[in-house]
């Protein structure tokens, strides 16, 4: 593993994962669960990123409290990063209210999506 990529951030989908990586200033791997995982890829996944540094971003709405639920079962030690419910998918978040998100996690971000 490149020594580099020590965040990953958990999101739902590839449109989640696609507006995230536009934002971010640094290598970040950005992992897509598709909305669903099955237990057992669940656990897989979370050996595999047991050792770095996880960060959470999913949907504010039911399928995304569920994912989060299991998640937070299986990466006791992940961050939890929210979006106001009012934007209920991360892919309709704006842009500079994901970047705040991101900045308050200590991520870099690009300049220009702070405005």
């Amino acid at each position: 593993m490149d020594g580099s990529m020590n965040k990953v951030i958990i999101v739902e989908g590839k449109s989640d994962k696609d507006k995230i990586a536009t934002i971010l200033d640094e290598p970040v791997e950005i992992i897509c669960t598709n909305g669903t995982l099955g237990l057992s890829k669940l656990e897989e996944l979370a050996i595999a990123i047991e050792d770095r540094d996880v960060y959470i971003l999913v949907d504010a709405d039911d399928a995304g409290h569920k994912l989060r639920k299991l998640l937070q079962r299986e990466l006791p030690n992940a961050e939890h990063l929210y979006i106001h419910k009012m934007y209920r998918e991360v892919a309709k978040t704006p842009l500079m209210y994901l970047a705040k998100v991101l900045v308050g996690a200590h991520f870099n971000i690009h300049k220009n999506c702070l405005g």
